[in-house]
């Protein structure tokens, strides 16, 4: 047994500098386990919870629920330490670390935090150290919440859930819980903008009057994310957007072919729209890079790792398909599906919105026509699809209607010219136009 071990708040991926303690799962006193989870953080992307890479008793907690800690800040200290403890601190002394957006990162048997991205595994022990030992034992462990008679029971770990809930005039027991059973942050603002048609503010915050008339709003969560990402962007890329009108009438009759003779792959028009976007950016691999300042390279990046915008509880997300160059288009229309569903739950992770090297926005479902995207930094490229209205059209010389959008292309000048832009752009159209162009391409 060695002496007292400091756990410090992790580096939880994608350049993010801090998170806020949401829940303990474990007190002073406490014996805890290799791996085992001991708090719920959430940071600017999602809640995360934290397994610790020590075993012993549980000392000190550092900061109490509600707290924003800096990454690398004290969170847990814990009386001994194993085997495993010492494998973590030799890894962490020696600098080791997951390249940051590696989707088989979870899969790496190098990994910063022991158990850090794994799933729920034979070894993993219940939350609640002693507590759980109890309760298999047979000793009854307290509800999270007290039963109330003719309410159902609700599950709430979360004391800042608890908090939000009351200033917001929230009956817990009429909020849906996630997949887990438990009603999460995400939950609780899911359900007040069902309440008030959607008006409630985008990350769960209270609004503060400023003044007659005035309202502020605080800058934070996903929505400080996207406030400093874009600010970077437009501070550092010289970007470029070109644009152009497209008649997507067989692109829409091969959807529906595709669902008559496939109606399992669920192979919609994001679908057909990606698998073109990934065609395009192989024969293009200028657009599939990113800006290395510091080493004055463009780094053309080996595979495809497609984002695409999604509105989420916490506001506007971009998941990310890592691998999607590697895909079939049934393959594509499931990972879209799967993470479209997790951003629509608010339970997307932050390896599942990092590492895009690219991102397609179809702003037409919002119904408009048209727009000039911002690059999504890093990435030096954004497609924008506005919405596949009728129109009249000039086909094989003469006046038609047909089904047309607008596509606006976003890059950074800096890694092409317009040549390779308005390349990329016209591929694009043209399998749009004519999808069976694409089996050139495969």
């Amino acid at each position: 047994m060695s002496a007292a071990q400091v756990f410090r708040l992790p580096d939880l991926g994608e350049g993010l500098t801090e998170a806020e303690v949401v829940a303990w799962h474990v007190v002073v006193g406490d014996e805890v386990g290799v791996d085992q989870e001991v708090v719920t953080v959430e940071t600017a992307k999602a809640s995360v919870d934290v397994p610790c890479p020590y075993a012993g008793a549980v000392a000190e907690l550092h900061a109490e629920p509600g707290t924003v800690l800096a990454v690398g800040s004290p969170l847990i200290t814990i009386a001994g330490g194993d085997a495993a403890g010492e494998q973590y601190r030799s890894e962490e002394r020696a600098g080791a670390q997951v390249p940051e957006g590696d989707p088989g990162a979870q899969d790496s048997p190098e990994r910063p935090l022991i158990g850090y991205g794994a799933g729920a595994g034979p070894e993993r022990r219940r939350r609640g150290g002693r507590r759980a030992g109890a309760a298999a034992a047979g000793t009854p462990a307290p509800p999270s919440s007290p039963a109330v008679p003719g309410r159902a029971a609700v599950r709430v770990i979360s004391p800042l859930v608890r908090r939000l809930a009351s200033e917001w005039g929230m009956d817990l027991t009429s909020v849906q819980p996630g997949p887990t059973g438990v009603v999460r942050r995400a939950d609780l603002e899911a359900a007040r903008q069902e309440r008030s048609g959607g008006s409630g503010a985008p990350d769960g915050t209270a609004y503060r009057a400023a003044g007659a008339g005035d309202v502020r709003v605080p800058i934070q969560g996903v929505s400080k994310v996207m406030v400093e990402r874009l600010s970077r962007s437009r501070r550092e890329i010289p970007d470029a957007t070109t644009w152009v009108d497209v008649d997507a009438t067989r692109l829409m009759r091969t959807k529906d072919s595709l669902k008559q003779a496939r109606p399992d792959a669920g192979i919609g028009v994001l679908p057909l729209l990606a698998r073109i976007v990934v065609a395009g950016l192989q024969r293009y691999p200028a657009l599939n890079s990113s800006v290395d300042l510091d080493a004055g390279e463009v780094v053309h990046h080996g595979r495809v790792n497609l984002g695409f915008a999604a509105q989420s509880p916490r506001g506007l997300v971009v998941p990310v398909v890592h691998g999607a160059s590697e895909m079939s288009t049934p393959e594509l229309a499931t990972a879209l599906r799967e993470l479209t569903s997790a951003a629509r739950e608010g339970s997307l992770s932050p390896a599942q919105m990092s590492g895009g090297t690219f991102t397609l926005n179809n702003y037409g479902v919002y119904g408009v026509d048209g727009s000039t995207p911002i690059i999504n930094h890093p990435e030096t490229g954004m497609l924008g699809v506005g919405r596949i209205v009728d129109k009249p059209w000039v086909h094989k010389g003469r006046l038609r209607v047909r089904k047309v959008t607008q596509f606006s292309f976003t890059f950074d000048h800096r890694v092409c010219d317009g040549g390779t832009a308005g390349g990329f752009l016209r591929f694009v159209a043209d399998c749009v136009e004519e999808p069976a162009t694409l089996l050139t391409e495969v």
